[in-house]
């Protein structure tokens, strides 16, 4: 946790920053907020800076929700936004030397916004807590780098060979070569912005790139790492003349971007409560898995929350679209890694690149605290591949998946009302836009045919 003290004494080594970008995410996950002066930085880290409440529910263009409780029934009140005590992150691909400052909500009594995301994550964490557990996470995020000329994308061209990418290099060594320069500078800005970034790897799809984060006993630190490193992948990106994009499915005819998360639990002790000695694990761990399973189907919308993430959630894509958990099997929902016993952990496969870190976060550890409250009990692991297999579904289109978490029973278990209510608003509204929009395909297959 960083002070006020310690801002102030990591500005005054800095004398080159000039702005503070003071910001809350949304729960689209996109940062918002102020631009204010450096000098100006103290009233950003004392809660001085006010921002409306709604601001946290705008749809994906950033528009306010309409007939909102927040905005006109309240006025379109302000909300106070506190330091969360995550040091300054530098910004590095802008002209001017700045910094983001991380942001939440509260209400002017003092009391938190349950709308803020961010306050979710924070919530569960706290009841783990009080059980004396500790939740352990690492975030695998998958993005690809386009071509930002055209209007549609397109795999970007080698800097080093100055040819366009036209194959599939998974774990290709000369496809993380070309694109060094970037990478460097994304690990650098990375090590600036205090993000554990770990292993690099190219991924399946023809300019698809993968960087892992290493595991941190803080999970708000691991959503916040999140957050941060898709905004400066998106930044240093531009520097080098790319678009970077977390689009769950960029390219219909290659892999999607999902957001993988390995999580385990440590007690007061230290030690890993899914850790038994063997490779089927504690049956905490099986407690845990069976919440997961529970509201995974329920929870759909926060790990794929766009018109777009349900092309990457199709059978046989890569992306699991059966509700069921396995070991050491990729074809699952939940995966049970293998290797030391003593680093037992689960792997939650659902999630899109495209999702808020905080709400994907939330809805993991608070499915898998409901099953180890509650004491569940899962259904069998399942052998070979979740595709072939009839298997429970996870919604197969966004409006089903609204729905979903709109009447989901166990989504008070792990969501407050207000940010339930605000998610479902916001999303509903997302779904109308697109409905009102014709795509060029269908005048292309229609407009003089039917």
């Amino acid at each position: 946790m960083t002070s006020q003290t310690d801002i102030t004494n990591w500005l005054a080594v800095r004398p080159e920053i000039q702005f503070i970008f003071a910001c809350i995410c949304d729960l689209n996950g996109t940062l918002r907020g102020k631009r204010v002066p450096a000098d100006q930085a103290q009233k950003v880290m004392e809660g001085s800076v006010r921002m409306p409440l709604s601001l946290v529910g705008v749809d994906v263009w950033g528009e306010d929700i309409e007939n909102s409780k927040l905005v006109f029934e309240t006025g379109d009140a302000d909300g106070l936004c506190d330091f969360t005590g995550r040091s300054l992150a530098p910004i590095t691909w802008i002209d001017r030397p700045s910094a983001i400052a991380m942001l939440w909500m509260r209400h002017e009594d003092g009391t938190a916004f349950e709308g803020d995301p961010r306050r979710a994550l924070a919530h569960v964490v706290d009841r783990f807590k009080a059980l004396g557990f500790t939740p352990v996470v690492a975030t695998e995020l998958e993005f690809y780098l386009c071509d930002p000329a055209a209007d549609q994308p397109q795999p970007p061209q080698s800097p080093v060979t100055g040819k366009r990418l036209d194959s599939d290099g998974v774990m290709s060594i000369d496809e993380i070569e070309h694109f060094g320069a970037f990478l460097n500078d994304v690990y650098d800005a990375c090590a600036q912005q205090g993000i554990s970034a770990d292993a690099a790897i190219s991924e399946n799809g023809a300019g698809q790139f993968e960087i892992n984060m290493k595991h941190v006993d803080d999970p708000l630190k691991a959503a916040d790492d999140a957050v941060l490193f898709k905004r400066l992948v998106r930044g240093i990106a531009r520097k080098h003349g790319f678009a970077g994009s977390f689009m769950a499915k960029p390219y219909g005819d290659r892999a999607g971007s999902g957001f993988h998360v390995h999580f385990s639990l440590l007690n007061e002790n230290g030690a890993n409560v899914f850790d038994n000695g063997g490779e089927e694990g504690t049956s905490l761990m099986l407690n845990a898995v069976a919440g997961l399973l529970a509201t995974m189907f329920e929870n759909t919308l926060a790990f794929a929350p766009h018109a777009n993430s349900y092309r990457r959630l199709l059978p046989g894509s890569h992306a699991p679209t059966g509700i069921a958990w396995a070991y050491e099997n990729r074809t699952s929902a939940i995966r049970i890694p293998g290797g030391s016993y003593k680093a037992r952990r689960i792997e939650h496969r659902v999630a899109g690149a495209d999702a808020n870190p905080y709400l994907v976060l939330t809805s993991i550890l608070g499915g898998a605290l409901k099953g180890i409250e509650e004491k569940m009990t899962p259904a069998a692991a399942i052998a070979g591949d979740a595709y072939r297999l009839d298997l429970p579904q996870l919604p197969r289109d966004w409006a089903s998946a609204i729905d979903a978490f709109d009447q989901g029973a166990n989504v008070p278990d792990v969501f407050s009302t207000q940010l339930q209510t605000m998610l479902v608003e916001c999303k509903t509204q997302e779904l109308k836009k697109f409905a009102r929009r014709v795509t060029d395909v269908e005048y292309h297959s229609y407009l003089e045919v039917v």
